[in-house]
């Protein structure tokens, strides 16, 4: 991850570089949702770094949100720019329908499904995870805990059960949109005490549930869309307790 900073910035003592395998495509940091479809569908792309809160760069003027990740299209009377990483995702996937894999499936009764996910990763669990985070206090962080473990079963519970994806045996726009955050559930276990997720065969009724987690788990986490787009563990560390109110943690 790289920030264009200042010395009076209140960032200049985070790391600045992107590390480990993201290093290897780009020396910098991006919104990963949309990192992960653009290597995934081997879009060709020129990535430009922003530090959207300190660079009022004229690469967001355009943008009347002034966010990232923000996507330059090229149209006929020029380029315009498109933000918000969901609809991104969509458009770079009806763009480019001829570059494999599909990321939403083809059958339409399935994509609607796949939207419908798409978005509970985005109303419900991601909500759910900055609450956790920013819980303070016993009974506020375990009324988090319960709520952002309620809302992972219940898109656990939706999943294929043949897995190993969320559609079985094809990853999907609905693993994309959860990537980012189960890639970083280890944060967890050094700001708020964990997640507690029980261990193999200690899972009681929801055993299956966590069992099907965890075979989720390692197979987006072993894509190469995802291992390379993330820096190392350390560097994420100093972020999250520097900014623990961050709204939207999809910038890391």
């Amino acid at each position: 991850m790289a920030v264009t900073l200042g010395p009076s910035s209140p960032d200049a003592d985070i790391h600045p570089i992107a590390t480990g395998p993201a290093k290897e495509i780009v020396e910098k940091h991006s919104i990963q949702k949309t990192w992960i479809v653009l290597e995934e569908k081997q879009i060709p792309y020129q990535y430009i770094e922003v530090n959207a809160p300190l660079d009022p760069s004229s690469l967001l003027s355009p943008n009347p949100r002034g966010a990232i990740p923000t996507l330059y299209c090229p149209q006929p009377d020029g380029s315009k720019p498109l933000y918000e990483s969901n609809i991104i995702n969509e458009y770079l996937e009806d763009v480019f329908s001829s570059h494999q894999p599909h990321l939403f499936p083809l059958d339409p009764y399935k994509k609607a499904r796949a939207k419908i996910w798409v978005d509970f990763v985005t109303s419900r669990i991601i909500p759910s995870f900055n609450r956790f985070l920013q819980a303070q206090g016993e009974g506020e962080i375990a009324k988090a805990h319960n709520e952002f473990l309620g809302h992972l079963k219940e898109f656990i519970d939706a999943m294929d059960s043949s897995g190993p994806y969320f559609f079985g045996e094809d990853f999907t726009m609905p693993d994309v949109a959860l990537a980012p955050w189960a890639m970083r559930l280890w944060l967890l276990d050094h700001l708020k005490g964990g997640l507690r997720i029980p261990e193999p065969g200690e899972g009681g009724e929801d055993e299956q549930i966590w069992e099907r987690w965890r075979e989720w788990v390692d197979a987006v986490g072993s894509r190469n869309s995802v291992a390379n787009t993330l820096s190392e563990k350390e560097y994420y560390l100093p972020i999250y307790k520097k900014h623990p109110r961050l709204s939207d943690l999809s910038l890391l």
